[in-house]
């Protein structure tokens, strides 16, 4: 009697809902990057409706548009990245490696958009120290900035992460220390948004249901994105990665 012919074992697949969190999570990315875009044309509208464009409008809705151009560049070097394709930046013959312009853009831009948020930080607790009279809650004046200040600093480790592992994404260290990032990112998004949302009593305006609704949405946004970054990277495929040169 002849041995019986049996099928192979199909092997399973390795990260196989991973194309399906990274679409999700560049949709929301790419969402996030237009609703910064509009957050500048709604600074300009409400400050010149609300009697005209002074310096901290201008200011404002620079630091949207500065956010919108580096989460462009990281959201189109992401998209390479949880691909497992590696990008090098080094000179070569002939036309940029794909992905090369985006990333060198990224490098060069998001120290300043960290730079400006940091001197609208410490301008504000300056402002802060020397109003004696200021009726706010301590405490809750300390959590403003406390938050405020380590937001920043995460969006600074989490554009200059993905900055490194960009020509390495097998480099399980660099991996690693960007999920975390990612994460911690998306914990102090969320605690922005409320910051934007509700305003600290002796210190903030009331602001109105427009705004209110406009800053809500935005930071749910970066939230959502956030967390679908993080779930994209963790099924990312990392097999066929290859580091490049620096």
């Amino acid at each position: 009697m002849a041995d019986e012919m049996k099928a192979p074992t199909p092997k399973a697949v390795p990260n196989a809902d991973a194309p399906r969190w990274r679409s999700l999570a560049l949709a929301a990315l790419w969402v996030q990057v237009a609703s910064l875009f509009g957050l500048v044309a709604y600074v300009l509208w409400r400050g010149n409706a609300a009697g005209g464009l002074d310096e901290l409008v201008w200011l404002s809705a620079f630091d949207s548009f500065l956010a919108a151009l580096v989460m462009w560049w990281w959201t189109a070097t992401f998209a390479r990245v949880t691909l497992g394709q590696a990008i090098s930046t080094e000179p070569l013959p002939g036309p940029d490696a794909p992905g090369a312009g985006q990333l060198r853009a990224l490098r060069a831009t998001f120290p300043w958009l960290t730079a400006l948020r940091l001197s609208l930080w410490f301008l504000t607790v300056l402002s802060v120290v020397n109003t004696s009279s200021s009726e706010a809650n301590p405490v809750a004046l300390t959590a403003l900035l406390t938050v405020w200040g380590a937001a920043i600093f995460a969006s600074n480790a989490m554009y200059g992460s993905l900055a490194r592992l960009a020509t390495n994404p097998a480099d399980p260290v660099g991996r690693e220390r960007l999920l975390g990032w990612l994460n911690l990112s998306a914990a102090l998004g969320v605690a922005m948004t409320v910051v934007n949302v509700v305003p600290t009593a002796g210190f903030s305006s009331t602001p109105n249901l427009t705004s209110q609704l406009v800053y809500g949405v935005i930071g749910l946004l970066d939230v959502a994105a956030t967390l679908l970054a993080f779930r994209a990277l963790q099924t990312m495929p990392t097999e066929n990665a290859a580091p490049q040169a620096r």
